[in-house]
C-alpha cells in the first residue's frame, strides 16, 4: 500500500509538473505568435508605403532634367526590386515563423487531453485503493487472498501510468526546445537574407543617387533658358516688323485718302 501510495504522490508531482508546463507554452507561445504576427503585418505595411514612394518618384523623375531623370529613376528602379524581396520576406516569415507557433494550439490541446486521461487513471486508481483499504479494515484475515490481484493490478496500472506520463512530459520538453530553436533560426535566417541583399540594393541606389551630374543638368538648364529667351527676342522682333508694317500701311492708307 505504501509503495502505491508513493507512486500516487509522484504522480501528482507530474501532473503538477505538467500543468504547468502546459500554461507557461500556452501563455508565452500564443503571445510571441500574435507579436511575430504583428510584425509581419507592419513589414507588409512598409512594402505598400514603399510601392506609392516608387510611384512618386518616377512621376517627379518624369518633369526633372536629363541626368536628374535618369538618377531617380534609377534609384526607382532598384527601390521597387528591394519591395520584391520584402515581400519574400513577408511570405517566409507567415511559413515559417507564426504558422509553426500557430500550431501550439493544437499541440497544447493534445497535451491537455493527455493530462484528462492521466488524472482519470489516477482517480481510478485512488479509487482502487480506498476500496482495498477498506476491504482490509473489514476482513483483515483475508487480506492475502482478497487483496493481492487489486493490488497488483493497481500496482501496474500506477507504474504504466508514471511512466507514460513521464513519457508526455519528456517529449513535450524535447519538441518545445526544438520548435523554438527551428523558429528562431528561420527568423534569424529570413532576416539576414533579406538585410543581407538590401544592403546590395541600397548601395546601387546610392550609387545611382550620388552619378547624378548636377553641373552638366545645370548647364542644360542655362542652354535651355537662353534658347527660350532667344526665342522670345525672336517673337518680339517679329511682333516689331509687323507693328511697323501696320504702321506704314496705316500711314499709307490715311495719304491715300488725304489725296
Amino acid at each position: 500500500m505504501m509503495l502505491l501510495g508513493r507512486g500516487l504522490d509522484a504522480r501528482d508531482n507530474q501532473t503538477r509538473q505538467m500543468q504547468d508546463a502546459v500554461s507557461n507554452v500556452e501563455k508565452h507561445f500564443g503571445e510571441l505568435c500574435q507579436i511575430f504576427a504583428g510584425y509581419v503585418r507592419k513589414t507588409a505595411r512598409l512594402r505598400d508605403k514603399a510601392d506609392l514612394l516608387v510611384n512618386e518618384i518616377y512621376a517627379y523623375a518624369a518633369t526633372e532634367t536629363p541626368n536628374l531623370k535618369v538618377g531617380l529613376k534609377n534609384f526607382a528602379d532598384e527601390f521597387s526590386r528591394l519591395q520584391d524581396y520584402r515581400q519574400a520576406e513577408v511570405d517566409r516569415l507567415e511559413a515559417k515563423v507564426v504558422e509553426p507557433l500557430k500550431c501550439y494550439g493544437t499541440i497544447v490541446k493534445l497535451k491537455r487531453d493527455d493530462l484528462r486521461a492521466t488524472l482519470t487513471a489516477k482517480s481510478r486508481e485512488a479509487k482502487q485503493l480506498s476500496q482495498l483499504e477498506k476491504t482490509r479494515q473489514r476482513n483483515p484475515s483475508d487480506l492475502h487472498v482478497i487483496a493481492e490481484n487489486e493490488l497488483h493490478r493497481a500496482s501496474l496500472d500506477a507504474t504504466r501510468t508514471t511512466r507514460h506520463l513521464e513519457e508526455t512530459i519528456d517529449n513535450f520538453e524535447k519538441q518545445k526546445i526544438r520548435d523554438i530553436k527551428n523558429i528562431f533560426s528561420e527568423f534569424i535566417t529570413i532576416e539576414m537574407l533579406f538585410h543581407g541583399k538590401a544592403l546590395e540594393i541600397y548601395t546601387a541606389a546610392y550609387q545611382n543617387i550620388q552619378n547624378i551630374d548636377e553641373n552638366e543638368d545645370l548647364e542644360i538648364s542655362r542652354r535651355m533658358l537662353r534658347k527660350d529667351e532667344e526665342e522670345d527676342e525672336e517673337e518680339d522682333e517679329d511682333d516689331e516688323e509687323d507693328d511697323e508694317e501696320d504702321e506704314f500701311d496705316a500711314t499709307k492708307e490715311a495719304f491715300t485718302r488725304f489725296r
